[in-house]
């Protein structure tokens, strides 16, 4: 059996399923449904968790933050950046330096694909860039 495609996961996913916002709700909690079973291996950047529970404890509050973030991390993998991911972020044409480094934490964690709902903030990126709806159907869901 194949191994299951490796995603590297925007914030937008993430936050869209956590914080049930539609209409991106249901997609987004199917591809964390996804990467929960193992049918993919959901990856977050190192940078995005400390983002994510400032966002969400600001939303909800910070012990609820600690326990959303724990569970995730049972079916997450991190995504590292280091000096060599900062470096080639530096060299991609984005706007958002905090784009480039999501793209690249992707190349460097062995992504298959980067997935977000902003898919034209990642033109011009080494990795292929789907959005959810993308997703699914690629895997057959």
């Amino acid at each position: 059996m194949a191994a299951p495609i490796k995603v590297l996961i925007d914030l937008n996913i993430i936050l869209d399923t956590l914080q049930r916002r539609e209409p991106h709700f249901t997609d987004s909690a199917q591809v964390l449904a996804l990467a929960e079973v193992g049918t993919i291996t959901g990856l977050v950047a190192a940078h995005s968790w400390t983002t994510l529970f400032y966002l969400y404890a600001k939303d909800k509050s910070g012990d609820l933050a600690r326990v959303h973030l724990t569970e995730l991390l049972q079916f997450l993998a991190v995504a590292s950046i280091d000096q060599a991911v900062v470096e080639q972020a530096l060299n991609l044409p984005y706007r958002d330096f905090e784009d480039a480094v999501q793209m690249m934490a992707g190349v460097r964690a062995g992504a298959d694909y980067l997935l977000t709902r902003n898919v034209k903030d990642f033109k011009a990126g080494p990795l292929p860039v789907l959005q959810p709806t993308e997703l699914l159907t690629l895997i057959g869901r």
